[in-house]
């Protein structure tokens, strides 16, 4: 029996943007992935999700999301972007990128509010009017944080944001996002425990759950 749930944007401190408390959820005729589970993120906090496959990362994005129902719990959070594993599934095949971008952020963008961060991200702007299949793996994921960050959320959830990019530019990435840190809070999935100790505030280790 579903109780207690809530998922909503009010109540929160000025500074937190992702508050978690006394979460349970298990898929039917399965053990519990959380029971009585809490978890805050502030601004300016990068906290990463730390566990191998199965232990409940991608399902607690879901959560957060509204995607799917806890058994019971509260979930509140400001405004946020999602920045998926699978960029390609992140993208409708028929549309170029910068009209799905435009769509998401509902507004018409203007050059010097994207160019500077396609340079920040070594992404070529003449990119962003092709169709998802033209691109690379790694060419679309960094459309896809490139998208995450011109929503201007508070909250950023980043499922292996830079999985396919190679060592040079997942850093530079990962830098840039740390440097955004000021004006919003990062949830990351990671499966890469020595990345996790280089860029988090806190590790929280699922399968210690």
């Amino acid at each position: 029996m579903m109780q207690d749930i809530k998922n909503f944007e009010t109540n929160l401190s000025a500074d937190t943007v992702l508050d978690i408390k006394n979460l349970t959820f298990s898929y039917p005729n399965n053990a519990f992935l959380y029971k009585n589970f809490s978890l805050s993120v502030k601004k300016g906090e990068l906290i990463c999700l730390l566990g191998p496959s199965g232990s409940g990362k991608s399902t607690l994005f879901e959560l957060i999301c509204g995607n799917l129902e806890p058994n019971s719990g509260i979930i509140s959070h400001k405004k946020l972007a999602q920045i998926y594993q699978d960029p390609y599934s992140s993208f409708h095949p028929a549309y170029s990128i910068i009209s799905q971008i435009k769509d998401v952020t509902k507004r018409d963008l203007v050059q010097n509010e994207y160019l500077p961060l396609c340079k920040k991200l070594a992404l070529n702007e003449n990119l962003l009017y092709e169709k998802p299949h033209k691109l690379s793996g790694g060419e679309l994921q960094r459309c896809s944080i490139l998208r995450a960050l011109l929503l201007k959320t508070e909250l950023i959830l980043a499922d292996e944001p830079t999985s396919a990019l190679d060592n040079i530019t997942q850093l530079d990435i990962l830098k840039h996002m740390l440097d955004m840190l000021k004006g919003c809070g990062i949830l990351l999935i990671t499966h890469d425990r020595v990345l996790a100790k280089w860029c988090a505030d806190k590790v929280v280790r699922l399968e210690d759950l």
